[in-house]
């Protein structure tokens, strides 16, 4: 089955909400985001909203590697998009960190994750494989 080429995305997408959580011991994983999807130019543009913001105790110098964890956890997924043109500015409007279970590698899936829930809202969920019955 051959996919019609798209432009992603085809309209704003605002609010899009992920979260990240995995408990399985410790160090557990956390990461909330919440990120709006502007149609733009050919290509991926992340930026954080100046007045983005930051819910959970945190220290300053670990919020530019959330960030850029979030953003490279997009571009990865955004890569992955057979069939489909990215021409996509994300604004980052704000996250959740928790003191200890908070990582870049949480936040690098919760950017994923951002981007899934994003082509949901503009094509719908993706189509289920069929079954094939012996």
């Amino acid at each position: 089955m051959d996919l019609e080429p798209r432009t992603f995305p085809p309209h704003p997408i605002r609010g899009v909400q992920a979260v990240y959580a995995r408990q399985a011991g410790c160090p557990s994983d956390f990461a909330k985001v919440t990120a709006d999807f502007e149609p733009w130019e050919d290509g991926f543009a992340f930026e954080v909203a100046g007045d983005a913001v930051v819910r959970g105790y945190h220290f300053e110098d670990e919020l530019a590697g959330f960030h850029a964890a979030v953003a490279a956890g997009m571009g990865e997924e955004l890569a992955q998009q057979v069939g489909t043109t990215v021409a996509v500015a994300v604004v980052l409007r704000g996250i959740h960190v928790h003191a200890v279970d908070s990582s870049d590698r949480s936040f690098r899936m919760a950017g994923r994750l951002a981007v899934r829930g994003a082509l949901i809202r503009a094509y719908g969920p993706p189509p289920t494989p069929e079954r094939r019955r012996t």
